[in-house]
């Protein structure tokens, strides 16, 4: 616990998309699911269609997302 009783979780990374509609299709299953999720490009010198992106979720959610990326075929 740090300070007012907030917890802090370390960001890990569980995907890499390689479009925005791959990453926002992955995004929105896995906030469905109830997970939080962080959604980074790789290269901040790219257009936005034809960059790479990271999918983060909290590290005590690692696993639940990989099952969830599983399950769903991605």
């Amino acid at each position: 616990m740090v300070g007012r009783g907030v917890f802090f979780d370390m960001w890990t990374v569980v995907y890499m998309a390689q479009s925005k509609e791959m990453v926002t299709r992955l995004q929105e299953i896995l906030e469905k699911e109830g997970l939080l999720v962080k959604i980074r490009p790789i290269s901040k010198h790219k257009e936005n269609q034809d960059n790479y992106y990271e999918v983060l979720v909290p590290e005590s959610e690692v696993e639940e997302a990989h099952s969830i990326i599983i399950d769903t075929g991605f």
